[in-house]
């Protein structure tokens, strides 16, 4: 944390206690960097040494960026609410960098963060794609809505297929977890929701997949309105 590398997070044992453990959650406050306390037994999994003192930090892949860095230079931003599959979450920053979109979105807790996984599955896009890591999906929505922004959420009940969207100038797209969609209140805090019809007996696509599909039909229409 003293050197500014970039940490996923900080796994401290329920229970440990002292001064240097208070130390290391103080400065994990001060760089913004969340602190988790876990049983003993998650950190015994997670290290390669049951010596680990009882806390582990994880390294991040990149630096988070600030969305009031992104917002202003974007056309496009994806927002993933509770995405949990670090090879989904890479390949959905391959994709969306790919179709054009300034930055993704997402969620602090209860989520993939940005790991050594999600970095191969990018196949390099990380390098190029700025992630912002929201505490509140719900309250980020309302502060794009404020930047000028026009949100779409993807969702299996939505009224309007997506290749039917005249899309916004400015555009989100908000994508779900896996096998849960997106949660209620997100979805009201959305202005349009949108589907992907489908031929076949299964009701939905994996949301790396979706996310393709609905994120190129954007990239169609923003290259032929020239948002």
């Amino acid at each position: 944390m003293r050197a500014k590398r970039p940490l996923e997070r900080i796994l401290v044992a329920r229970g440990l206690g002292g001064a240097r453990v208070q130390e290391v959650i103080e400065l994990a406050r001060q760089t913004g960097t969340p602190v988790r306390f876990e049983e003993r037994a998650a950190l015994d999994r997670l290290s390669a040494a049951k010596a680990h003192q009882g806390v582990i930090a994880l390294g991040a892949a990149k630096k988070y960026a600030e969305l009031e860095e992104i917002a202003p230079a974007s056309n496009l931003i994806v927002v993933l609410d509770g995405v949990e599959d670090p090879h989904n979450l890479g390949a959905i920053v391959r994709t969306a960098h790919a179709a054009g979109a300034g930055g993704i979105v997402i969620a602090e807790r209860r989520a993939a963060g940005l790991t050594d996984v999600v970095a191969k599955a990018a196949a390099g896009a990380l390098e190029y794609l700025p992630i912002v890591r929201a505490v509140n999906i719900n309250q980020t929505l309302r502060s794009l809505k404020d930047m000028g922004y026009f949100v779409y959420g993807l969702d299996e009940r939505g009224e309007t297929p997506y290749n039917k969207v005249d899309w916004a100038g400015h555009s989100v797209v908000v994508m779900g977890a896996e096998g849960k969609g997106l949660h209620e209140l997100v979805k009201k805090n959305c202005d349009m929701l949108v589907r992907i019809p489908m031929a076949g007996q299964i009701a939905s696509l994996n949301v790396s997949v979706a996310t393709g599909v609905v994120l190129f039909s954007w990239f169609e229409k923003a290259r032929t309105k020239h948002i």
